[in-house]
């Protein structure tokens, strides 16, 4: 990486830039938020934090918002499919909201 690379012009050399890059991803910030900050691709960011050994955390996938009502219908005894179907969401975005939400899933079948 060069000095222009960076974006920012303040580093003066590519080890501190990488170092740095590597302290904030470690730091919790996202691979895109460093891109933007430091005027680099997505790409660039993501090969220098993987050659310099970090272990990369799996992506977040977004959850829509949490539909009124979902929650208590699950608790009422409503199934996942029933409220997917009713809120015209996936079986499978509708259960990452109810555990988001912290409810604890039935056991899968009739019991």
């Amino acid at each position: 990486m060069t000095e222009e690379d960076d974006g920012a012009g303040e580093h003066t050399d590519a080890g501190s830039l990488d170092a740095e890059l590597v302290r904030h991803y470690n730091d919790g910030e996202t691979i895109e938020n460093l891109a933007k900050h430091y005027a680099l691709s997505y790409r660039k960011v993501r090969t220098v934090l993987l050659a310099a050994g970090v272990t990369l955390r799996p992506p977040k996938i977004p959850l829509p918002p949490t539909p009124p009502g979902l929650v208590n219908a699950y608790l009422a005894g409503r199934s996942i499919r029933q409220l997917a179907a009713i809120h015209g969401m996936s079986y499978d975005q509708t259960r990452r909201v109810l555990l988001a939400e912290g409810v604890v899933l039935r056991p899968r079948g009739r019991q």
